[in-house]
């Protein structure tokens, strides 16, 4: 049966879904670090983001006009390439959701020791902590759906309660102390003598857009529910860029409030949620911290809702055993669970638990896929696909000219990016050597996870046959 319209989500419920959707752990982490990179021009650089994330956005929201199956980029790949591409981009997918998932684990976990006063960068603690954190989000999964919902529902207010609150108490405090820094000034902040922003690069900059765009990611997840929407071929490609430009507006306006009442506690704060750094009296700072922790917990809950489901959704296309869609009697897919446990736990742990290098790691793998969907739009447009799709109302621009845009940016800051730097050991800003661990598990994300899951699904599809 058909869902009743009044049932479906109309223009501006999109709009708010994409909002909760978008609205994570990144704001809270990354303004420190792009300040960092790009010192005067970090506001610059977020607006970039937010228009790239746009373009993105809108080639995402064009596919799922013609293909609403759940997966939204694993569905789009396999429906436009076939099945091999399909299948890999799934498990690339899944890679990226478990990247996802353990940067915002480590985010919960940081924060929630300073708090308690302890050392955030303390390896042994931090692993207790993860161990700990999984511990709770299992039984959290184990008690089902309506205890997730509740959980996300609080993370939603405890977020955007800590943004608002960011923005308010910077301008009452700007007020009062009659701040009125000049954002220049950022680039001339010196620590035990030397400056702490580098000078700009083309490098730097990407870099630095790449770790803002991180604040925006959750836009290609929201085009995956589009058989729930009206007018999705109309609404989606309006709703998801207003959506990104309201968010624009909250983390400008956060960034903006940062750099002026203390840039230099922004950058050079040992805190996860580097944005509570600029507030000296402890209770706004450990109110700010709670909100952020409250946010980012309900994310990762989220995410061990989410990431399994990747793997099952595949199972369920026949790609992988059918074993993995099994549930318990509670509905809990435990066999997916555990392994997307396992990754979430390992890939942090590979990365010394280095958030930096974490966040960019986990916008870096999605980029694949932000290459091959606006292919696959391009390819629905023309008419060809290796699957039947829907007959969606075909638009030259969202269909081909802005998929076309989205390649040549990611194409343009892949080859920009630092990649040394990234899969390098930096000593007092200098590359001393290679980062084995982040290379060997770059390896494994792109070569050896899908190589393993192949030659295992393969194995275990001819005995159930």
């Amino acid at each position: 049966m058909n869902k009743n319209e009044s049932d479906k989500l109309g223009f501006w419920s999109i709009v708010l879904l994409a909002i909760n959707a978008i609205i994570g752990s990144g704001i809270f982490l990354t303004p420190g670090s792009v300040v960092q990179q790009a010192g005067s021009q970090a506001l610059l650089v977020y607006f970039i983001a937010a228009i790239f994330a746009s373009i993105l956005a809108i080639s995402f929201s064009a596919a799922a006009k013609y293909v609403t199956k759940s997966g939204a980029a694993y569905a789009y790949s396999k429906a436009a390439f076939g099945n091999n591409v399909g299948f890999y981009m799934g498990i690339l997918r899944y890679f990226s959701a478990s990247v996802a998932w353990g940067v915002m684990a480590v985010g919960v976990i940081k924060s929630t020791i300073s708090i308690f006063g302890g050392n955030p960068n303390k390896k042994l603690s931090v692993t207790i902590g993860f161990l700990i954190l999984m511990a709770i989000i299992t039984v959290i999964n184990l008690f089902g759906q309506k205890v997730l919902k509740w959980v996300m529902n609080l993370a939603t207010i405890g977020k955007l309660a800590a943004l608002v609150l960011i923005i308010i108490a910077g301008v009452i405090l700007l007020i009062i102390t009659g701040a009125s820094s000049n954002l220049s000034e950022v680039n001339n902040i010196t620590q035990n003598g030397h400056k702490i922003v580098p000078p700009l690069t083309t490098t730097g900059f990407v870099m630095a857009i790449v770790a803002a765009f991180y604040a925006f990611t959750g836009f290609e997840s929201v085009a995956s529910g589009s058989d729930d929407m009206k007018d999705p071929d109309k609404n989606l490609p309006r709703a998801i860029p207003l959506a990104i430009l309201v968010i624009a507006v909250i983390y400008i306006g956060v960034v903006a409030v940062a750099m002026v009442l203390d840039p230099k506690a922004l950058m050079t704060t040992t805190q996860v949620v580097a944005i509570a750094a600029i507030f000296k009296n402890e209770i706004l700072r450990d109110v700010i911290l709670v909100g952020a922790l409250i946010s980012m917990f309900g994310i990762n809950v989220a995410s061990s809702f989410n990431a399994p489901r990747i793997l099952e959704a595949m199972a369920r296309e026949k790609q992988l055993s059918a074993s993995l869609t099994k549930r318990t009697k509670n509905n809990f897919p435990i066999r997916t669970f555990f392994v997307s446990v396992a990754l979430a736990i390992l890939i942090p742990l590979a990365f010394e638990y280095n958030m930096t290098n974490l966040i960019t790691l986990s916008a870096m793998v999605r980029f694949l896929g932000f290459i091959v969907v606006p292919i696959a739009v391009i390819q629905f447009y023309r008419g060809k696909s290796a699957e039947p799709i829907l007959k969606g109302h075909r638009n030259l621009f969202t269909d081909v000219i802005l998929p076309i845009i989205s390649v040549i940016i990611v194409i343009f800051l892949l080859i920009e990016y630092n990649w040394k730097a990234q899969f390098g050991i930096i000593v007092n800003n200098k590359i001393v050597g290679i980062n084995w661990y982040a290379v060997a598990m770059m390896i494994f994300g792109f070569i050896l996870l899908p190589l393993i899951m192949f030659i295992i699904s393969h194995s275990m599809r001819s005995k159930e046959k």
